[in-house]
């Protein structure tokens, strides 16, 4: 299939045209054609300089403009070349202008070319002039970002240089892009310092938690050694306020009776045999202070869980002839450091009751771990009546007898404010059970434990 000679002939041209810009069929057609094919060249090699330009983002903004004023003085063959920010825009880009002399890059407005003052006043102060550069050869072009002029770019083309419009737009792209790119690198220097901040309170607050941990940590150690400290305190009064006291009085009237008979003459099997009484209530004595200054000056426990000072707690009650057996059953669970001293103080006050106040010869701690509760019994082979325990316990509760008999009161309180209960049953072993029930999770003064 052909066509008219003129016809393809005049598509021919249209086309060439459409892509050189030239329109031409003049003599002059082949002349236009190479200058039109070496703005396309230039402006080829000004979009290449500019992306080589814009991904410099990393170097900080400084870099970037920097880049920026190279790719533009480059296109321009510029004798010097501004690239200035309005004022109140992109606050944080630095800096805020920069002009490019020769190989002299100078952001010092006292030692700005006089020519290029003007022109840095109208970028700063009304940017949106840009584009009118007032006649002459000054070349001007706006920056913009999200439609709103931000500064622009001004600079003197070099002798002989014929700044086009595609010239003109290639500035423009440049500027614009510059203005995001600016932003966009103040965006990641800003993300890399608060990352960098994040990563320095990260550090500071897993320091902080080591720290709490390690502190919690001494303060259950802490905890635990008051609870030992507490009961070894407690049996040393009670040692010395009442278990030497009495001795001390019966000591006092073995004395006071040999000393009678002895005078009336006729008695010596007697007064012998009070003469080793006394012996005995003066070694009794001496072991009681003995025990009491023990008790008063315990060596530094080491920390421990909750089985760990039970075991521990059996062995304080001394001078006694109470054997004393911890059994655990289940698997134990961390405790709160409140609780387990409060589990500790029943447990100590249940075998001092113990010690002082029946015949036993053995006793039983049992600690239970339940999947939802914590069992603890302390039982012995003593002569305690679990019917009169009861019945006293519920006589203090209603009314306070001068003080007497309220170590069961106290110990069922402690035991209602873990959220348990505790109950007086005979024991396997023929005395007491004192039986302490705690359910999980564990609540302290009514309320949840942390």
């Amino acid at each position: 299939m052909t066509s008219s000679p003129h016809t393809g002939f005049g598509r021919n041209e249209a086309d060439l045209g459409a892509l050189t810009g030239v329109r031409s069929g003049k003599r002059s057609f082949y002349p236009e054609y190479v200058r039109s094919a070496e703005r396309l060249e230039n402006a080829v090699r000004a979009l290449d300089r500019i992306s080589r330009a814009l991904v410099r983002t990393a170097e900080g903004p400084r870099g970037l403009v920097e880049a920026v004023v190279h790719a533009a003085a480059e296109h321009l063959h510029a004798d010097w070349l501004l690239v200035a920010v309005a004022d109140g825009a992109l606050q944080a880009a630095r800096p805020r202008f920069l002009l490019l002399r020769g190989a002299e890059l100078i952001d010092d407005e006292r030692l700005l070319p006089a020519e290029a003052l003007p022109h840095l006043h109208v970028l700063r102060s009304r940017p949106w002039e840009a584009e009118d550069a007032g006649g002459g050869p000054i070349v001007r072009v706006p920056m913009t970002l999200d439609c709103e002029p931000v500064g622009g770019i001004a600079g003197l083309p070099g002798f002989g240089v014929d700044v086009a419009d595609t010239d003109l737009a290639i500035l423009r792209v440049l500027a614009n892009q510059a203005a995001v790119a600016l932003h966009n690198s103040f965006l990641l220097h800003a993300a890399t310092k608060l990352r960098g901040k994040t990563e320095m309170l990260s550090e500071a607050a897993q320091r902080q938690a080591r720290e709490l941990a390690e502190t919690q940590q001494r303060l259950i150690e802490a905890m635990q050694r008051q609870a030992l400290d507490d009961e070894r305190h407690r049996i040393a009064r009670e040692l010395h306020d009442s278990v030497t006291q009495d001795v001390l009085s019966a000591g006092m009237t073995v004395e006071v009776c040999r000393a009678e008979l002895a005078a009336e003459g006729g008695h010596e099997q007697v007064v012998e045999q009070l003469t080793a009484a006394k012996d005995l209530t003066r070694h009794a004595v001496e072991r009681l202070r003995a025990a009491i200054y023990a008790l008063h000056n315990g060596s530094e426990e080491p920390p421990g869980s909750l089985p760990v000072l039970l075991e521990r707690l059996s062995s304080v009650h001394l001078p006694s002839d109470l054997k004393v057996r911890v059994r655990v059953v289940g698997t134990p669970v961390p405790l709160p450091g409140e609780v387990e001293h409060s589990l500790l103080r029943l447990a100590g006050e249940a075998l001092f009751n113990t010690v002082m106040h029946t015949t036993a010869e053995q006793a039983l701690v049992r600690l239970r771990y339940r999947p939802e509760r914590i069992v603890l019994t302390i039982s012995d082979d003593g002569d305690g009546d679990p019917a009169q325990l009861r019945k006293t316990l519920k006589l203090t509760a209603a009314t306070d007898l001068a003080g007497v008999h309220r170590g069961l009161a106290n110990m069922q309180a402690r035991a209602k404010e873990l959220g348990g209960t505790m109950s007086i049953r005979r024991s396997e072993l023929g005395g007491i059970m004192l039986l302490l029930d705690i359910p999980l999770p564990l609540r302290r003064n009514g309320k949840a434990a942390p």
